[in-house]
């Protein structure tokens, strides 16, 4: 079982920029897609970006496309989410995400969430 631990989060001003990390436990990360997904208050969580195992492929919403990216150091068991442009719309709870089976598929565990609050 992988444990995810996210961190990076905090206030940032519009037009400002934050980098997510989230590290992974045990050994087989590497074999695992990982995503990120936001859940903004009284609104359900959605998926923001997603990464294959190799980091050869990489997947975003429409609403960040463009302005994230996702990466991954498989030697660091961490997957990043680089945020770029915040709007007071990023604003949110961000969560990691590991799949046991591909990125199309619902995550299989769960990181604890970091906030990410945009003030404009």
């Amino acid at each position: 079982q992988v444990r995810l631990v996210e961190s990076g989060g905090g206030l940032v001003q519009a037009g400002g920029s934050l980098r997510l990390s989230c590290a992974a436990s045990g050994r087989t990360f590497s074999f695992y897609a990982m995503g990120w997904f936001r859940q903004a208050p009284g609104k359900d969580r959605e998926f923001v970006a997603a990464i294959n195992w190799s980091g050869g492929s990489t997947y975003s919403s429409d609403s960040v496309k463009g302005r994230f990216t996702i990466s991954r150091d498989n030697a660091k068991n961490t997957v990043y989410l680089q945020m770029s442009s915040l709007e007071p719309e990023d604003t949110a709870v961000y969560y990691c995400a590991a799949y046991y089976g591909s990125v199309w598929s619902t995550p299989n565990v769960w990181g604890q969430g970091t906030q990410v609050t945009v003030s404009s």
